[in-house]
């Protein structure tokens, strides 16, 4: 899955809306009831949802009336048709009629009573939503039933938006056991059944079903003791709305043109979805195949994961789509959509049918999508030697989308924005995202579909895998994007998070739905993605490429633990010159450096556990004392004296240049400290090359100063990677008290010769937050004289800027940025361009073509009037293209004028005009205004229930809106603030790790303050002279 943030994929800096440095439980019911009460309650009461309800077929016509839900612990559930047939309430107490019925089901109670005491349960705890014993009480589902096979059928109505739903599932016992455990949210279940699967066993036998919502599960309670060694099918049938969040079974719906709002349904399952459309067992190690059935209208059109095989007309105007058995695959990866969509499709070379299926009015905009899947797809089967496993991969753009993108196998489904390419209206940027979305996704179909994380602790082994694959790929198949420029800019902005105390190892423990969705994180997307690029330069491309090779064979249709990983990538040595000794691949790379200190062989797993089973990341301080370079690691950590913390040891992959030679050396630094000794004295010397590894570097003495002065001096000595990674290197020891604040500013003048891209835009991710911060504390005149040095400094490249959509990406992108930057300060120049250029924009009504990519600085600087920020949002109701979409929302919210950004807030949330998964991006910018910021805070607290009903607790997009509206706070008054609303949610928030990230990060920015700002602005009165 692919994460959707509120900033561009090379981290550039937005000027305002540039980012900062820096389970339920149910109540308990009353004691148990009688054991005659359980069996009453058992076989007769309402709470077995749908014995008493007899309205099961969806025939045309019939509509269910509300679906009334009552809290746990309720003693009925109602289901109500309209038609003849209504639920029958029956009595506690034993019919005579029923009573032939009893001591089956008393038999039901004493095998589950048993079978609980068997497995350790206490039968008075938990409690079933009708007061019963509830015969399981973990998070995680029992490990010795599995499913082979389902067969769902599913039939939506987007009139009532409702669904029916049958789900049969094949399952395998591998121990005795009286009930069978499966998740199910939301559902309502109107019929169960159970039988052997024999051919001699066709009947099915009614089962009693129970619920416990705090753990999103129900109970199937057998009549008999269900065998070890044999098979069954579960029967279950059930109704529900279609979810009004962005995750489950839910509704989409567009605009078009005409103003006809049409509805749509489909899927987002990742991470614990899949149980809000069918009951299941939802955890990733379960992995069955799949048979899908759709029921539609005949205008809409179905897809799933496999091709359409038939269809038949079951009913007047009703369709039921067949589509093919899947193959071996987790729950998460299911998805179904219905839409009135249209498509464009072409073949892969091993021909693989894609196709992109979009709304009708877009499918012009389809073609780049389309051109660059058949594209990755054919580079991916290639560098994997793995045939793509199915026939067929759709990639379809929904409208209402929360994430960025989702793998499912065989129909990835996207943002429009992560999608569409508008030829006439889409930047630069836009494009060079587009590709690394649809490459991510398809390295899911190998990393994630075919091999798949045992459970979600190690859920980098997905996302890490694809995130790093995005740039193996790009770079091959879409040269001319240059995306190896932007990887080390992923490193840094794990290492943001991954500086925290509240950060966390790579592979770490969850266990509730909450806690899981936490996981998708910057360390399991963006750190993963470094460390196996660590990894790979280490080993190099060769051996790491058949390492994962291997992997990927050996458990295919399977599901691994991180161990699994690094075992195979030890057992893989390289072809030619270098021979396998023993359990490990020697190294015969020379080095400089002494033979005791210079490793011969590479223990992958020792040294990747450093980087996996441990959070945060090393600080590597370098001490030249004549020919010996002194090295010693320890933990790089904010805000705490993290000196005393002795248990951290990394195994790192070291690589160094010096001023007498500009070969690469590496060496692997296994202990605390140690000794490389150079060949002969030199000047200056300069770790980590091209920021392969994942750790920052000191320079002790006059390190610091060699550097800075060849900074300025020579700075193409460096490639323009390690010009960034000295900028943030430095930038990052300042918070620690390594190196001062004056210093990092000298090495930033250096920039004022700076053309390229990636050092540019790490000079101002580091610059620009410290004027946010004394934005928030009204340090006005500071803070103008910093703007005015930020000016001054790019003012050269600012001038040589063109306003046109000429050069290559790298280029246009840096121009597009540098102009946003210069106009939203108010650069004179700038803003009367881009003053002319609005006017002639909006004169001809919006038909004026304006160059892509100075696009933003115009319209943000038209949104500073009343009149221009009215014509944009006019403008924004009927555009078709995303990426003119996001622009007018950027520019929306640069304006001064508060009703408008409250407005703002209150449109996107609603979702009427401005869709409401726009809305965690627009509350970020209005959070990134002067005028705006406190505004953007209180939204998130008075609407907080709402956001994480509609984005879900845990979710990446609430840590987003929760870091995002409080990390540039840096008073004591804020933190406290943010530390009381915080603490009042209680299970509603405060346990988040987002919480702890963000109050860390304003105590930091506090700190970081109180012992800097006075030293920034006597620099900065000395500074005047030095341009």
């Amino acid at each position: 899955m692919s994460e959707h943030i509120p900033c561009n994929l090379s981290r550039a800096p937005i000027s305002e809306a540039t980012d900062a440095p820096g389970k339920s439980v149910g109540s308990r019911s009353p004691p148990g009831p009688s054991l005659f009460s359980l069996v009453a309650t058992f076989t007769f009461s309402p709470t077995f949802r749908g014995l008493g309800c007899e309205g099961r077929a969806w025939d045309r016509g019939l509509r269910p009336q509300k679906l009334r839900h009552k809290p746990a612990g309720s003693a009925s559930r109602v289901c109500d048709f309209r038609s003849k047939n209504k639920m029958a309430f029956f009595p506690l107490k034993l019919p005579l009629k029923t009573a032939s019925s009893f001591f089956p089901s008393l038999l039901t109670i004493w095998i589950m009573m048993a079978s609980m005491n068997c497995h350790g349960m206490d039968i008075n705890s938990p409690k079933a939503t009708n007061g019963a014993p509830f015969p399981w009480n973990k998070m995680r589902l029992p490990d010795y039933i599995f499913p082979v096979h389902y067969d769902l059928m599913i039939h939506a109505n987007l009139t009532t938006l409702t669904f029916l739903g049958t789900t049969e599932i094949e399952i395998t016992v591998n121990q005795p056991t009286s009930f069978i455990i499966l998740h199910s949210q939301n559902l309502q279940i109107t019929r169960a059944t159970l039988r052997e699967k024999s051919q001699d066993s066709t009947v099915e036998q009614p089962v009693t079903v129970l619920e416990y919502p705090p753990n999103e599960q129900i109970a199937i309670l057998a009549n008999k003791p269900l065998l070890m060694g044999h098979q069954y099918i579960v029967k279950i049938e059930y109704s529900a709305f279609l979810s009004e969040t962005f995750h489950g079974f839910y509704k989409s719906s567009y605009r078009t043109q005409k103003g006809e709002v049409r509805i749509l349904a489909s899927t987002q399952f990742e991470p614990t979805s899949a149980r809000m459309a069918f009951p299941c067992f939802d955890e990733p190690a379960f992995k069955a195949k799949f048979s899908v059935r759709i029921r539609r209208d005949p205008k809409h059109l179905a897809l799933s994961n496999m091709p359409l095989m038939k269809s038949m007309n079951i009913d007047e105007g009703l369709i039921e789509d067949y589509f093919d058995v899947t193959v071996k695959m987790s729950t998460y990866l299911v998805a179904f959509i219905i839409s009135d969509f249209e498509s464009v499709s072409k073949m892969t070379k091993s021909g693989i049918k894609v196709s992109v299926y979009t709304i009708p009015e877009k499918i012009n905009q389809s073609g780049y999508a389309l051109d660059t899947a058949v594209t990755l797809l054919d580079f991916y089967e290639d560098y994997f030697n793995i045939p793509y496993p199915l026939p067929k991969q759709d990639l379809v753009a929904i409208p209402d989308f929360q994430s960025g993108a989702m793998e499912n196998w065989g129909l990835t489904t996207y943002r429009e924005s992560g999608l569409l390419y508008d030829t006439e209206k889409s930047s630069a940027s836009s494009r060079l995202g587009i590709t690394m979305v649809i490459a991510h996704e398809l390295a899911h179909q190998w990393f994630g579909n075919l091999v798949t994380m045992e459970w979600w602790n190690d859920l980098w082994l997905n996302e890490g895998f694809a995130k790093f694959m995005e740039f193996v790929s790009v770079n091959v198949t879409h040269p001319d994007l240059k995306v190896e420029e932007y990887f080390f800019g992923k490193c840094f902005q794990a290492m943001e998070v991954d500086a925290l105390n509240s950060s966390h190892p790579v592979s770490t423990p969850v266990e509730n739905p909450a806690e899981i969705r936490e996981m998708f994180d910057d360390v399991s997307y963006e750190k993963g993605a470094c460390i196996l690029n660590m990894l790979k330069d280490y080993l190099n491309a060769d051996v790491f490429r058949t390492g994962i090779v291997q992997y990927l064979r050996k458990y295919s249709y399977k599901n691994t633990k991180n161990e699994d990983l690094w075992n195979t990538m030890t057992n893989i040595c390289p072809t030619g010159d270098i021979q396998k000794t023993g359990e490990f691949c020697p190294r015969n790379q020379p080095t400089s450096s002494t033979l005791h200190w210079s490793q011969e062989v590479v223990d992958v797993k020792a040294m990747m556990n450093t980087w996996t089973l441990q959070k945060g990341f090393p600080l590597v301080t370098v001490t030249m004392k004549g020919k010996n370079v002194h090295i010693k690691q320890e933990l790089y950590r904010k805000g705490v004296n993290h000196s005393v913390e002795t248990g951290y040891l990394w195994h790192i992959p070291l690589s160094y240049i010096t001023s007498k030679s500009d070969k690469v050396e590496k060496v692997l630094l296994r202990t605390k400290t140690d000794v490389i000794i150079l060949p002969e004295e030199v000047e200056w010397i300069k770790f980590n090359m091209g920021m392969s590894g994942y750790y920052i570097v000191h320079y002790e003495n006059d390190g610091w100063q060699s550097l800075t002065g060849l900074l300025k001096e020579k700075h193409m000595m460096f490639s323009s990677n390690d010009r960034a990674s000295l900028i943030n290197n430095a930038f990052q020891l300042v918070s620690i008290g390594k190196l001062s604040i004056e210093k990092a500013l000298d090495l930033s003048l250096y920039l004022k010769h700076e053309t390229e891209i990636m050092p540019v835009f790490q000079g101002l991710n580091e610059l620009i937050p410290l004027y946010k911060l004394m934005e928030k504390r009204d340090m006005v005149d500071v803070e103008t004289q910093f703007k005015a040095f930020l000016i001054r400094l790019l003012k050269n490249l600012i001038d040589k800027q063109t306003w046109t959509d000429d050069g290559s990406v790298s280029q246009r992108m840096l121009r597009s940025q540098l102009l946003l930057f210069a106009c939203m300060r108010e650069y004179q120049p700038c803003v009367q361009k881009a003053e002319d250029y609005f006017k002639k924009w909006k004169e001809s009504n919006g038909n004026f073509s304006l160059p892509n990519d100075v696009t933003s600085a115009v319209f943000a600087v038209g949104a500073q009037t009343t009149e221009g920020w009215d014509f944009l949002y006019r403008k924004y109701q009927f555009s078709l293209s995303s990426t003119e979409k996001n622009k007018i929302e950027l520019a929306l919210s640069f304006s001064h004028d508060k009703e408008k950004l409250q407005w703002l807030l209150e449109q996107s949330f609603e979702g009427n005009i401005i869709k409401t998964q726009e809305f965690p991006t627009i509350l970020h910018y209005v959070a990134r205004n002067p005028k705006g910021y406190l505004l953007a805070w209180k939204f998130l607290k008075e609407n907080w229930n709402k956001i994480i009903e509609k984005f879900e607790l845990g979710s990446t997009t609430v840590s987003h809106m929760v870091m995002g509206t409080t990390n540039q706070y840096s008073t004591r008054e804020q933190f406290e603030e943010v530390q009381e609303f915080f603490s009042s949610l209680k299970e509603k928030g405060s346990q988040l790790r987002c919480v702890q990230q963000a109050l860390e990060t304003i105590k930091e920015n506090i700190r970081w303050m109180n012992q800097n700002f006075e030293k920034i602005r006597v620099w900065l009165q000395k500074s005047v002279t030095l341009f």
